[in-house]
């Protein structure tokens, strides 16, 4: 095992938690930093658009626990890195620099947001943190309608938490349904369908051209690119994230989509360096050699967990992380249920179940026929069975993993 003075982690959400308590399980027990902007500690996000915002849960109920005991870790939160040095430091905001011995750069995701929605702060909304969950939680308590502008999962969660507040939503989204890019067209229509079945005015096949403010009603004017106005009193953009990377310049990264790591999840080129979480981006070689971020709560937890140990293994002894990755989500009573990369299939077959009835299983195949995931509306026995299938490539020995520096061999 490595022999760090200190390990560094920034970053003080889910993946920082488990990485730390997994550093103590491996018995490693010197220092411990911790550097997170929010002044919070570690949190559950998933229900901040489910239950939370549909009151069903308190932010107190939020907290993690942990079955580890932590030890000498320091929590510094508030605390922005705002560098990296080549000398082994990380510069913080307020100038002072402090060295690191072993680093773990688990810094997550900020939500995209559009030109000019910073001049609306009451009005126009995202969703990531706690503080942005209770400033949306109150504007929809005097809200009498909200537009939402994507159809991704944060977007589809919130209107569902919308309807459950009897707060009226509009829904727009470039694509032809709701949640296309995640599970394909056809279950984005069934799911597309349902949101309408609960009075959501979907609107799809259109971005947005502006964001303003109209006077005349009081409410923020959505104006789609067909020249159709969408009017409502807020409104929530869900347009995707960016990964966390400003203050990670120094090392010489690339930081062009995330932090780019091998598959042991060390950084590329720098040994003693891990990335968790869903600012890393890394080639799970259990699907091909390229390089992809992967943004669930369960990927956080067990790649934080991969990060620590091969940290504390060192680059030529850690073992390539290659999950199956795993997701949910619940949108008016019905529940989606993934397995693997179906973003990755270029063939959707429905497996079990039917479309009328809404209780399927959907297989994803790519364009050599492997099967590379599997999606349940309402069946989520019946995904059990794919659990085990879901693979586009044989798992490679450790030996043929990676290069020293993060390649794949070719």
């Amino acid at each position: 095992m490595k022999d760090f003075a200190n390990v560094t982690i920034i970053g003080a959400g889910l993946a920082a938690l488990r990485c730390a308590e997994r550093l103590r399980e491996r018995g490693y027990h010197k220092p411990i930093v911790v550097f997170g902007d929010e002044t919070c500690g570690p949190y559950n996000r998933t229900p901040l658009s489910k239950q939370l915002l549909a009151g069903e849960l308190q932010p107190e109920d939020l907290r993690f626990q942990t079955a580890t005991a932590l030890g000498d870790i320091t929590w510094r939160l508030g605390t922005r890195v705002t560098g990296l040095t080549r000398d082994r430091s990380v510069t913080l905001a307020d100038g002072t620099t402090e060295k690191v011995g072993g680093l773990v750069i688990a810094t997550g995701v900020t939500p995209r947001t559009m030109p000019g929605a910073e001049r609306f702060p009451d009005r126009v909304f995202v969703l990531r943190t706690l503080d942005d969950c209770r400033r949306l939680d109150n504007a929809l308590a005097t809200a009498h309608s909200i537009a939402i502008i994507g159809g991704g999962f944060i977007g589809c969660e919130v209107a569902t938490s919308a309807v459950k507040r009897c707060v009226p939503v509009t829904m727009i989204d470039v694509s032809t349904t709701l949640l296309s890019h995640a599970i394909g067209h056809e279950l984005g229509q069934i799911m597309t369908d349902i949101h309408r079945e609960h009075g959501v005015d979907v609107r799809t096949g259109h971005g947005v051209a502006s964001l303003e403010h109209d006077p005349s009603n009081n409410q923020m004017a959505v104006t789609l690119t067909d020249q159709t106005v969408i009017h409502a009193d807020i409104v929530l953009i869900g347009v995707g994230t960016a990964p966390r990377v400003e203050g990670l310049q120094g090392f010489g990264l690339d930081l062009s989509d995330g932090v780019l790591c091998g598959p042991t999840c060390h950084v590329t080129g720098l040994p003693d360096v891990v990335a968790a979480g869903d600012v890393a981006r890394w080639p799970n070689l259990a699907f091909d050699d390229v390089p992809r971020r992967v943004e669930h709560w369960i990927n956080a937890v067990e790649q934080a967990r991969h990060a620590a140990d091969a940290l504390l293994d060192g680059i030529e002894a850690a073992q390539s992380f290659t999950p199956i990755p795993r997701f949910w989500s619940e949108q008016h009573g019905t529940k989606i249920q993934s397995i693997g990369m179906p973003r990755l299939g270029t063939t959707i077959t429905i497996t079990e179940g039917s479309v009328a009835k809404r209780q399927l299983v959907a297989t994803y195949t790519n364009n050599v026929g492997r099967l590379v995931g599997a999606v349940a509306i309402n069946a989520p026995r019946a995904l059990i069975a794919y659990a085990d299938k879901v693979t586009a490539l044989p798992k490679r020995r450790t030996a043929d993993r990676v290069l020293a520096g993060g390649g794949a061999r070719p």
